[in-house]
């Protein structure tokens, strides 16, 4: 798979500084609990799927750390930097050993599959 991202080429000198460190403290916090954790769970206040990610990891007993920023109101473009960083368009964005999984409907299919108590038993 490749994720399609504009060019350094394609961004005017002038600017790319602007674009390559705009609003990354978010990003650096997520970098750096990915790094630490085995579970992370990045969500937002108000959005009931992050609560809901982190039910069904409770669920089976799979610790996870957890990061809100945020609400609907609050810290949106801050968030859109996490956005862009990983693709996703969603919260909660949920990394396993450092791996973007998804959401909680994701997290959910991988539970019931055996496949997320894999990933963390591997290492």
């Amino acid at each position: 798979m490749q994720r399609p991202v504009l060019s350094v080429e394609q961004i005017h000198p002038a600017i790319q500084k602007y674009v390559a460190t705009n609003r990354q403290t978010l990003v650096q916090e997520v970098q750096a609990a990915i790094a630490a954790h085995p579970v992370v769970v990045v969500g937002m206040g108000i959005n009931p799927m992050p609560k809901k990610a982190r039910k069904l990891l409770d669920a089976v007993g799979i610790a996870h750390h957890d990061l809100d920023y945020g609400s609907y109101f609050s810290m949106w473009r801050e968030r859109n930097a996490l956005k862009m960083w990983t693709g996703w368009p969603t919260f909660p964005m949920v990394f396993v050993r450092g791996t973007l999984v998804g959401g909680a409907s994701d997290v959910e299919k991988l539970i019931a599959s055996g496949e997320l108590q894999s990933m963390l038993a591997d290492k």
